[in-house]
């Protein structure tokens, strides 16, 4: 496996370069009257926050009547930081009614999810979204992604002079030609559009890239999980002094090729805040230039900060931007946790983490959350572990807002199980195509399955695991840097991966493939009594499976 290019490339490269700056072939397609698009229409249709899908309940009972697929797509909104009016918030909600199928998803990259539009739906949506100042453009595709930033609003200047930088990136790395308002907006705004992309050129990125912003010692972005982490380096004073870059990280594998992995990021430079722009530009360039294009399987910039190493990428996007870089400070890590739970944000108002399962917000939650934010006028911000942020709550609101909250059965965190407040899954069946077994559906079962063996065992008040779970190989729900992972391998069977940090700087190891649902909880229930019987003074679950190794947790799980 070499990183370096190649001159065979992949049909989707093809495919993006016969596009026209993504334009074709949805323009020929868009208004055919046919319910679907075509493969490579499809492809494109990535880079516009848009998903083909079907419904794939319903695959063999349709094909036993002689039907094709029940296609709908899956609509994915950008919006950096998680940060949304309550205006914002409340149109969004409505379009779930609207247009899809009375859900919305919370997503780790702080976006908004819809499944089930229809093609007839997505331009109305679209459309809806614009006037609201929102955008699905490259919410998805081989382009810089929404980008993430740790949501906590507290209120002091350590923390206000992060998230601006947060819109800054987004708005500088996102794609600038033209396709995107002629389809979807009738052609508005593109007249002061580029034709072509300056930064991406006609094929874009070899593959997605990812930037999220943490906080300095809060890692709740997963910051080495990202193709660039950001972390800010703040003086005595508290003002913003400089920006760490970690660089590297991705987690999406295959069972198929054991050559790919997931891979946490390394620090590669501290640079200046003016710097900041300009080296991502210069990193972008890099994997535009140097990432594999021949086989998407190794097209992240993981592959190619891993063949180079980190001191020779550091030295090539050097050469990029015109100026030397010096090696990364050392950061330190406090909590890897989400902002679940009534907070003072510092200005006299309060915010409240809530807990929504899996990110779904449906039924009563979508009620209750409609009926709080539209009454009380509360801003929101979505979180990077799935769940949802109340903010600038007046002190005197909170007995009302917590009296429709329990009216919609909506939990407050300190009434739930701790472990079930850090779990994720990803949607996977019956609308992600590369789902191999479930996540999203079972994963309310599993992990209360999981709550009542860590009580069983006296273990309520220790460090709880962070468990995570993903349908398939691909890790959209990060197992592979949680302290359990839970990664589909075949129906209704997974791999069991131990031994992440709960602070995110240490990947997760396979334990045990294909454990069939039911086994799940005999396979950790011995790990969990050693951990009872031998853990360190607050020592957390993935702490312990890494110091005392797999060796002796596999041979006393065994004994």
């Amino acid at each position: 496996m070499t990183a370096e290019v190649t001159t065979k490339k992949s049909k989707v490269e093809l495919v993006k370069e016969a596009s026209r700056y993504l334009r074709g072939p949805i323009d020929t397609e868009l208004e055919n009257g046919v319910d679907h698009f075509g493969e490579d229409s499809g492809l494109v249709l990535k880079f516009h926050g848009i998903y083909q899908q079907d419904d794939r309940d319903l695959r063999k009972s349709r094909k036993a009547q002689g039907l094709g697929p029940d296609y709908s797509f899956m609509i994915r909104v950008a919006i950096p930081g998680g940060t949304l009016s309550a205006d914002q918030y409340l149109e969004l909600d409505a379009l779930s009614d609207k247009l899809a199928n009375t859900t919305m998803r919370i997503t780790t990259r702080q976006a908004i999810q819809y499944h089930g539009v229809r093609k007839g739906g997505l331009k109305p949506l679209i459309q809806t979204l614009n006037d609201h100042l929102l955008t699905t453009l490259s919410a998805c595709g081989d382009v810089v992604r929404n980008v993430v930033a740790c949501p906590a609003p507290f209120v002091n200047r350590e923390r206000s002079q992060i998230l601006p930088y947060a819109y800054k990136v987004s708005n500088a790395l996102k794609p600038k030609a033209r396709a995107y308002y002629e389809l979807w907006l009738d052609g508005e705004k593109a007249v002061s559009l580029e034709q072509e992309e300056p930064l991406y050129g006609e094929t874009y990125l070899p593959r997605k890239f990812k930037i999220a912003f943490a906080y300095p010692g809060d890692n709740c972005v997963d910051a080495y999980t990202q193709d660039v982490g950001i972390v800010p380096v703040l003086d005595s004073n508290g003002d913003l002094e400089a920006f760490t870059l970690i660089v590297g990280g991705g987690l999406g594998q295959s069972h198929t090729v054991k050559e790919t992995h997931p891979r946490l990021g390394d620090p590669m430079t501290t640079i200046k805040p003016a710097q900041l722009l300009p080296v991502l530009e210069g990193i972008v360039k890099v994997q535009r230039d140097h990432g594999r294009r021949d086989d998407r399987k190794f097209s992240r910039m993981k592959y190619l900060v891993e063949a180079w190493g980190i001191a020779a990428f550091r030295e090539k996007v050097a050469e990029y931007v015109g100026f030397a870089l010096p090696e990364a400070q050392s950061l330190e890590w406090l909590s890897g946790d989400d902002h679940l739970g009534w907070h003072e944000q510092g200005d006299g108002k309060l915010f409240l983490g809530l807990f929504i399962e899996n990110g779904r917000v449906k039924d009563n939650i979508r009620a209750g959350l409609r009926t709080v934010i539209s009454s009380l006028r509360l801003d929101v911000r979505l979180t990077p572990q799935q769940n949802l942020l109340l903010v600038n709550i007046d002190p005197k609101d909170k007995p009302k807002l917590e009296a429709i909250l329990s009216e919609h059965q909506i939990a407050l965190p300190e009434t739930l199980e701790p472990v079930v407040l850090q779990a994720m899954a990803c949607p996977a069946f019956p609308t992600c195509g590369l789902a191999i077994t479930e996540a999203e559906r079972v994963m309310p079962d599993v992990i209360r399955e999981i709550g009542t063996l860590i009580s069983e065992l006296g273990l309520e008040n220790a460090p709880v695991p962070h468990v995570r779970m993903t349908g398939c190989p691909n890790g959209c729900a990060r197992p592979y840097s949680a302290e359990v992972g839970l990664v589909g391998r075949s129906l209704n069977s997974y791999a069991v991966y131990l031994g992440g940090s709960p602070v995110g700087t240490r990947l997760s190891r396979e334990f045990q493939d294909n454990v069939h649902r039911d086994q799940i909880i005999p396979v950790l229930k011995p790990i969990l009594e050693q951990y009872r019987d031998t853990r360190e003074s607050n020592e957390a679950f993935g702490d312990f499976c890494e110091r005392v190794g797999f060796e002796k947790l596999r041979a006393h799980a065994q004994a």
